[in-house]
């Protein structure tokens, strides 16, 4: 039960510490959580695991948690703002991604044992990166705006009710987000019954995530309340 207790623990920790660079740093501690969060989720996913009985991969909290950020960018500054920090976490991504593949080329001591063995954990860990950035990428960017999108349809659909727009927006957008992204990023690296399992516990967990995240966005909207732009 240790993977699953560790994986309760992320949630409000990534919560908080978002609620906090927000406290801190107002909204640019919400833009600067956007890439954050995109790269060490896309550094996690290369982990698979056993949680709740079932085939997965970390990065599902790091990643989910991003959502939260731009909703709270969404309810408070717009969709202007939100869409934004997506196109921020976009080019923090693929930068991230070239300077790693560029650090893979560099050839270590030949002659140093701890020199071999550290060029090659980073290939084990970086080397899979690109077609995981791909996949990321494109379900990020999918999923992101449709989020983006989605939440400014609700809200003026239901301008009283912050956790309709909230759950609706997001839900729909880790469904999308998991489908591109595990079709992208493991077709073909795992066997189908697996890879329909890491698909399956992915979008569970995200949407507990997703569900999760409700009472921070409450409690965000009362952080900084003077850039709370109304319906």
């Amino acid at each position: 039960m240790l993977n699953e207790l560790l994986w309760l623990v992320e949630i409000p920790v990534n919560f908080l510490l978002i609620l906090l660079a927000y406290r801190l740093f107002g909204k640019k501690g919400l833009f600067l959580w956007i890439p954050v969060s995109v790269i060490v989720a896309n550094i996690q996913v290369v982990q698979a695991l056993r949680l709740f009985g079932f085939s997965a991969t970390l990065g599902n909290v790091s990643y989910a948690a991003s959502f939260l950020v731009t909703d709270i960018l969404s309810e408070k500054y717009g969709k202007q703002e939100a869409r934004k920090a997506v196109i921020m976490g976009l080019f923090c991504l693929v930068a991230a991604t070239i300077l790693l593949q560029l650090t893979l080329l560099f050839r270590p001591l030949p002659d140093n044992a701890f020199a071999q063995e550290t060029h090659a954990a980073l290939g084990t860990i970086f080397g899979l990166l690109p077609r995981i950035a791909l996949g990321s990428l494109t379900a990020y960017l999918i999923s992101q705006l449709h989020d983006v999108w989605a939440y400014a349809f609700w809200r003026q659909r239901f301008p009283k009710h912050l956790w309709i727009r909230n759950n609706c927006s997001t839900m729909v957008s880790q469904l999308i987000d998991s489908v591109v992204f595990v079709l992208i990023a493991f077709a073909g690296v795992y066997p189908p019954g697996v890879l329909f399992e890491i698909f399956l516990t992915t979008y569970l967990l995200k949407f507990l995530v997703a569900a999760a995240d409700t009472p921070f966005l409450y409690w965000a909207r009362h952080i900084h309340p003077t850039g709370m732009q109304q319906p």
